[in-house]
This record gives C-alpha cells, sequence and structure tokens, in this order.
C-alpha cells in the first residue's frame, strides 16, 4: 500500500517539514527574546510579525523541495547527501528570505534572531530526517515497505547483485526472481536464490502481471543489443531500469558522468576533493583543528620532550620520508621511539612485535599513539590532512605498487593522521589490501561528515591500540 502511493508520502513529507520549520520558528523566538542565553532586553516586533515571515519562509522552502526533488524517495541515498540537499536547500531558501525582507523594508526584524532561525533549522531538519530515515531502515529491515526487483541474468552479474542485496535489508529491495535466455534453473549451489521465471523476452508478460518496482540489467556485454529494447519495454510498463555495466569491478562506487563533446562519458575515478569548495572547506578545518590541537595538547608535548630527552640519546623528532599527495614525497614528523640506528634501516625494514630498538619511553609513546602528535605540524605545513589515508615509505610504495592493484590511487588526495582504515582497527601488522580497499572507499565518497565521523570514531576507539606497536 506505500509503495503504491508514493506521491501521498511524498505530500506528507513536505507538510511535515513545514509543520517543523513553524516549530522551529518558535524555538528560534525562545532563544532570541525569551531564554536567559540570548534574551534581547531592547524593543523588538511583535510575534505575530516574525510568525508571518516564517510562514512564508516554510512555503519557500517546501516550493524549491518540490522544485529540486527533494520529497523524492531517497532510499539509496545516504545521510550524507541528505544533510548537504538539506543545507543547500534552506541556504538558498534563506537568501530569498533576506531579498523579500529587503523589498518590503521590513528591516527590523533582528538580524541574531535570523541567525538563530537558519541554524536550528538546518540541524531541527536534519535531526528529524535522520530519525525518520532511520525508523524507514528499521521497519525494511522488518519487511515493510518493499519493493520488488527484477533481475534480468542468471550469470555472475545477476547473481552478485541479489548476494550484496541480501546485506542490505535496510534498503527495503526484495529480489522478485530473475530472467535468463539460457537457464530454466539455477545451478545446485545457487539453489535457494529466487526462482528464474522465464526468458528475457518475457519481460513485457512479468510486468504486466507481477508488482515489480525496478528491473536490473545484468547481462553480459554480448548482450548490448537488447539492452534499448529491455528499457523501451520497462518505460512503457512505467517501472525504472538500471544496468549494471560488465565492466563494474574497474569503476569506483559512485560512478560519475561526464559530458564531453555532447556525449555521456563514464569518469572511473571521480574524487570529491577535485572540487576547488570541497578542497577549501578541508584545508580549512584541517588548519583550524591543527592549531587548537597543538594548543590543547602543548602540555603534553611539553612532558613528551622532556621523557624522551630523559630517556635515550639522540633527537626528539623523528622525521621520515613518506610519500603524500600527487606520489610527492615529503619529512614525516614523530616522536622519536627507537634508539639512534642506521636511517637505511628504518626506511626499509618493518616495526615488529618486541623490537629491541625501542625505547622504554617510545614504547609507551607508540602503544598510546602520541609519538604522532607532531605530524599536526605537518598539517599546518600542508603535507598532510587530519583525515586521509596513512602515508608510506618510498620503499614499500614501489613494492605495493606492483603487488596490490589500485594501490597508488590513495595519493590523489593528502595523507592523514587517521583515515577510514585505521578508525576500523586497520593499522599495524594488518592486511594492506583491507586497507587500501578502505582508503579509497574514502576518496570516492569523502564528505565533510565523513572526516569529522572518523575523527569521532578515532577518539570513541582511544589511544591505545593492540596493533601498535
Amino acid at each position: 500500500m506505500i509503495r503504491r502511493n508514493q506521491h501521498i508520502l511524498t505530500q506528507l513529507y513536505a507538510i511535515c517539514d513545514f509543520i517543523m520549520i513553524q516549530c522551529f520558528f518558535v524555538i528560534a523566538w525562545w532563544f532570541k527574546f525569551q531564554s536567559p542565553w540570548f534574551s534581547d532586553s531592547m524593543k523588538h516586533l511583535p510575534f505575530h510579525r516574525y510568525l508571518y515571515w516564517s510562514l512564508i519562509y516554510g512555503g519557500i522552502a517546501v516550493f524549491i523541495g518540490y522544485f529540486t526533488s527533494f520529497y523524492q524517495p531517497k532510499r539509496k541515498k545516504t545521510f550524507a547527501s541528505d544533510v548537504w540537499k538539506i543545507t543547500q536547500l534552506h541556504a538558498i531558501s534563506f537568501l530569498i528570505l533576506l531579498s523579500m525582507l529587503f523589498i518590503d523594508k521590513d528591516l527590523h526584524i533582528s538580524r541574531g534572531f535570523l541567525a538563530i532561525f537558519l541554524v536550528i533549522n538546518i540541524c531541527g531538519i536534519s535531526l528529524y530526517r535522520y530519525i525518520i530515515k532511520h525508523s524507514l531502515r528499521k521497519l525494511r529491515e522488518k519487511g515493510f515497505n518493499r519493493q520488488f526487483v527484477l533481475i534480468l541474468g542468471a550469470g555472475s552479474l545477476g547473481r552478485r547483485f541479489y548476494e550484496n542485496l541480501l546485506h542490505h535489508p535496510e534498503l527495503g529491495f526484495e529480489t522478485f526472481g530473475f530472467l535468463d535466455d539460457y537457464q530454466t534453473k539455477h545451478d545446485f549451489q545457487y539453489a535457494h536464490y529466487k526462482p528464474i521465471l522465464g526468458k528475457v523476452s518475457e519481460l513485457p508478460e512479468v510486468l504486466n502481471t507481477h508488482p515489480i518496482d525496478e528491473v536490473i540489467i545484468a547481462l553480459p556485454l554480448d548482450a548490448y543489443s537488447k539492452f534499448g529494447e529491455i528499457i523501451g519495454q520497462c518505460e512503457k510498463a512505467g517501472v525504472r531500469s538500471m544496468i549494471i555495466p560488465d565492466f563494474f569491478d574497474v569503476l569506483p562506487s559512485k560512478p560519475h558522468i561526464d559530458d564531453f563533446a555532447g556525449i555521456p562519458l563514464i569518469n572511473v575515478r571521480d574524487i570529491p576533493l577535485d572540487n576547488l569548495a570541497n578542497r577549501i572547506v578541508k584545508r580549512a578545518f584541517d588548519i583550524t583543528f591543527s592549531f587548537l590541537a597543538l594548543i590543547a595538547t602543548s602540555p603534553l608535548l611539553l612532558l613528551i620532550v622532556v621523557g624522551v630527552k630523559l630517556t635515550s640519546p639522540g633527537p626528539v623528532i623523528f622525521k621520515q620520508e613518506r610519500v603524500g599527495f600527487n606520489r610527492r614525497t615529503f619529512p614525516m614528523y614523530k616522536f622519536r621511539t627507537m634508539k639512534v640506528s642506521d636511517e637505511r634501516v628504518a626506511d626499509t625494514g618493518w616495526t615488529v612485535v618486541n623490537d629491541p630498538r625501542r625505547t622504554a619511553f617510545g614504547t609507551f609513546l607508540r602503544k598510546t599513539s602520541l609519538d604522532e602528535l607532531p605530524q599536526f605540524f605537518n598539517v599546518l605545513v600542508g603535507h598532510m590532512s587530519v583525515v586521509g589515508p596513512r602515508p608510506e615509505r618510498p620503499h614499500f610504495v614501489e613494492q605495493f605498487k606492483e603487488e596490490i592493484p589500485k594501490y597508488m590511487v590513495k595519493h590523489h588526495v593528502r595523507p592523514g593522521i587517521t583515515g577510514w582504515a585505521q578508525s576500523n582497527g586497520l593499522r599495524g601488522d594488518t592486511s594492506i589490501e583491507d586497507r587500501i580497499s578502505y582508503d579509497i572507499f574514502y576518496l570516492e565518497n569523502w564528505t565533510f561528515l565523513f572526516d569529522l565521523r572518523i575523527i569521532f570514531k578515532t577518539v570513541r576507539k582511544g589511544p591505545l591500540d593492540k596493533n601498535a606497536y
């Protein structure tokens, strides 16, 4: 029932958004004019005057939401993309409201109130949308609000998609069955799959007699000549169709379509941080966060300097050449945790459990990751970022790039003090292949909120790590 009345849900979303905006207006009013923290003792316009503009703002936001497809189903989208869309929508609505205030010459509206209203709106709408999204995912995991998928092709592509879909019940998609020209039933090892309903040529009949929501075309490249007819049949039945490329293994997790000379092309490696605005946001955050971190930890830094000096002869800071952004090398700083030795050994040898080169104080620094603190200076200089793939020594980069597919892709962004791989426990004596898969996922799916999530996850895990030695 819900699946067949999506337009009703769309209208309900819009109405709820409008109501929530008015609720946040009341909260913003109270904060600015009634609360003990922001109370404005100066004379201000009456409540109904502010309410009048709040109603107009709510109407503008809902209208723009409809215009930008904000209320369309988003079960496949991440929450981070929702937050970005909410921020854009309310920023545009706010600018339109300011323009209307200027045209109406209603210039006595409190600017402080408007700022509070905007922030509360963005944060409040994001929170309530998160609650709804999370609740819907839980309901879908229990079998509610299902959408049915028909897979064309029972070969390796179709089976891979079917198995992946089983691992994401929160999306609310259920496979209705398969169509295939060369099989009437699955091989023995796949007998538990949904059945093969017939041949691909029987697609129109299946779409007319069964409640199919989406058709997944998982056919090999040699069936390319059939794609146009299949898509036409889906559109005639009013059913969405999607194509899994036979070469999907070489594509990123989120392929980007570029327009080149009027022809759509798949960008094999589209990276969000190639965008100038994203780079500015990330760099501004890196500088601010690193500066504050160095100030906050300055007493600890001083104690570590004294500890290194008192426990072993040699320099306090250990500099080691690492490969960073665009494959350029840079000196990465760490507190020295080992006895002074030949640099060639340090550049080509791994640290092992109970490594005899470590000092007693150095063992403590490594176990707590406090030896990494000087890397905030690398961030300030621009060699590194707070969050990103961990940099490696040139000797091992040359080795890994020959042994591990896509290893060099991680150098498309600045290396980080912590990363998606490290926050998931992949450091020390762990799989390099697994780390690279996490690093590539990070650089293809970067958002500012993703960085904050990694930092929060790193802090929550604590400084102690069983793989650090």
